[in-house]
């Protein structure tokens, strides 16, 4: 698949998730909601790899993917709380843009280039979701500790992308497996010991599980065809597609330069696939 369209879908279906997993983690701990889902995609990712006659990694690749899923699960789990605080556009658009930061840089230290326009696209990208983090007045001390946790599960997830580019094999799945066992299994065993394990919306948990699972795959697909740097960028769009639910369903609103943030966004998506 085209990179660019491996990275669109990947910051697709992340931010639907994204948004469908902050609305859970509203009426749920955030500990049990990634407890559960990520319990659901490891168990639905070892399913597709043997249904897929996908073939198994090397064990390097599995460490990577498991080292991806270790320090992925602090991060989502700061980042749904961070959701649950809100506002929605404001957190995951503070996370996206530090998301990007880690693994793009590393792909340019690596050697990679972005050429001209790739570059101009790559400034647009990270100049929209800096504009986008401009957080309208009044949402009071919750609120800031939302964005703060939010950048912090940034950085996390800048490094679980990081690690799980590392992992150049073909069985994607395993890979992903990995990443997500290794999130589950220890967040199930934090989770019964502390919140416990019975959700209270678990409608809103099975239809955030999904996106989850399918924007890893689609970042994966997009770094092995086009580089850590290309797969990156697209990937830390996914803040503007939860952004746009949150206007679109809880009715939150941005300010003008949110919206000239969206544009920038959306211009320098359409730069880096010109590249």
């Amino acid at each position: 698949m085209n990179p660019v369209f491996s990275g669109l879908f990947s910051a697709l279906t992340y931010g639907v998730s994204d948004f469908l997993a902050g609305l859970a983690s509203r009426h749920d701990s955030p500990l049990r909601v990634v407890a559960l889902s990520h319990t659901l995609s490891a168990v639905a990712l070892v399913l597709l790899a043997v249904g897929l006659g996908q073939p198994m990694p090397g064990q390097t690749a599995l460490l990577w993917g498991a080292g991806a899923g270790l320090l992925g699960m602090g991060a989502v789990v700061a980042f749904y709380r961070a959701l649950a605080l809100g506002p929605m556009g404001a957190v995951s658009v503070g996370a996206g843009a530090l998301s990007a930061v880690v693994p793009v840089g590393a792909g340019l230290l690596a050697g990679e280039s972005l050429g001209r326009l790739g570059s101009l696209g790559a400034l647009g990208v990270l100049l929209g979701t800096a504009l986008l983090s401009f957080r309208p007045g009044g949402a009071g001390k919750e609120g800031n500790s939302g964005v703060g946790l939010g950048l912090l599960a940034g950085l996390g997830f800048g490094m679980f992308f990081l690690l799980l580019g590392q992992a150049q094999s073909p069985g994607v799945l395993w890979v992903l497996a990995a990443a997500r066992a290794t999130s589950a299994l220890l967040s199930l065993m934090i989770a019964a010991s502390t919140v416990g394990l019975r959700p209270r919306a678990p409608a809103l948990i099975l239809a955030a599980f999904p996106g989850d699972m399918l924007g890893s795959l689609f970042y994966l697909i997009a770094v092995q065809g086009g580089g850590l740097a290309l797969g990156a960028l697209f990937s830390s769009l996914y803040p503007a597609f939860t952004t746009l639910m949150a206007v679109a369903v809880l009715r939150e609103r941005l300010r003008a330069a949110q919206w000239v943030g969206v544009g920038f966004a959306l211009v320098g998506a359409v730069l880096l696939s010109q590249r």
